[in-house]
């Protein structure tokens, strides 16, 4: 089954062509950081506006690199949500359309879901798993016992992975998109130069405004004894950086493998944007030691793409009896 995709729930408008929710034959991205980068984050209006001026595009060069003519598509489909309403719109009305257009079915996707399915194009992974799902808006263990049955088992009380890192990103002065600089500038650093907290909730649970108010304190403290912790260049800057990825990256790994054990899982996936996080794919796959089966998408494949969507569409579509008639939906 051959399925064409379209992603726009945010800043990346994104088409695919996906053969049995696996065989990536067409991935293009046109990404919006450069035009974001100048108000320090995403405009929801501005992106709706780019995804319009850019959408045929995409949708063109994804057909011309793959060599298919849209006829030759079994079905379409696009981000239902969550995301932003204005972004969603356009990509939904124009998988809509041509699947009017060229007589096929519409799939609409759960955009956390794709995610997920990330992880399935280009492996042989198969349910059950557990799935640490980190990125901007979300962090979730998930236990998928199915294709189709992913179930949240476990999430934040408060702050996004994703968020966390920007913000905290904000507080050093690092510019958008912050939490991928400070990634880069903890590489350098000293993970254990400063002890920072982990929260005490629920063993299932996340909670992280108490580490980044603790950062806070930390930046504070350190300006008031003289330090330079304005010049990015500064070992100061880079340990800092360092010690929080290793702690919020140590209780994300750990509560995820508490729970595997507990539900006996031996296979351990990540997703979401945050999946491109090095220190945390460092972690997981350094699980392998410990026998388990660990899954991570390719790096292009971790920030938002139109690949995921398609192969949602194939293993996890959201099931509706209408699906022309299906409207987007800012969270879920």
């Amino acid at each position: 089954m051959l399925i064409f995709g379209i992603e726009t729930s945010c800043d990346e408008t994104a088409a695919a062509l996906v053969r049995d929710g696996r065989e990536v034959v067409a991935n293009v991205v046109a990404s919006q950081i450069d035009t974001h980068a100048r108000y320090g984050g995403v405009v929801p209006e501005v992106a709706a506006r780019e995804h319009l001026e850019i959408i045929n595009v995409v949708i063109e060069e994804t057909f011309k690199k793959a060599g298919i003519s849209p006829n030759e598509v079994d079905a379409f489909c696009s981000t239902a949500g969550p995301g932003l309403v204005g972004c969603l719109l356009v990509g939904l009305n124009a998988a809509k359309t041509m699947s009017l257009v060229y007589n096929k079915p519409y799939i609409p996707v759960n955009h956390l879901n794709a995610h997920v399915c990330a992880n399935f194009l280009g492996t042989s992974l198969e349910p059950p798993f557990t799935c640490l799902l980190v990125s901007g808006g979300h962090t979730q263990i998930i236990n998928a016992s199915a294709y189709d049955k992913l179930e949240i088992v476990g999430s934040t009380i408060d702050d996004a992975t994703g968020e966390v890192y920007d913000k905290v990103a904000r507080l050093l002065g690092l510019p958008y998109p912050g939490g991928i600089r400070l990634d880069k500038l903890a590489q350098s650093g000293n993970p254990k130069a400063f002890k920072l907290p982990e929260a005490k909730v629920g063993e299932d649970e996340f909670s992280f405004s108490g580490l980044k108010t603790a950062v806070l304190r930390l930046v504070q403290g350190l300006k008031a004894e003289g330090h330079d912790v304005e010049n990015l260049e500064s070992p100061l800057v880079a340990d800092i950086c360092a010690s929080f990825q290793e702690t919020i990256t140590s209780t994300l790994l750990n509560k995820t493998v508490n729970f595997a054990k507990k539900n006996g899982s031996k296979t351990i996936v990540l997703a979401g944007g945050v999946a491109a996080n090095s220190r945390l794919r460092e972690k997981l796959f350094a699980l392998k030691t410990d026998g388990y089966e660990v899954f991570a998408p390719q790096m292009k494949y971790c920030t938002d793409n139109a690949a995921m969507v398609a192969s949602a569409a194939y293993f996890n579509p959201i099931k509706t009896e209408n699906p022309l008639e299906f409207e987007v939906f800012s969270r879920g």
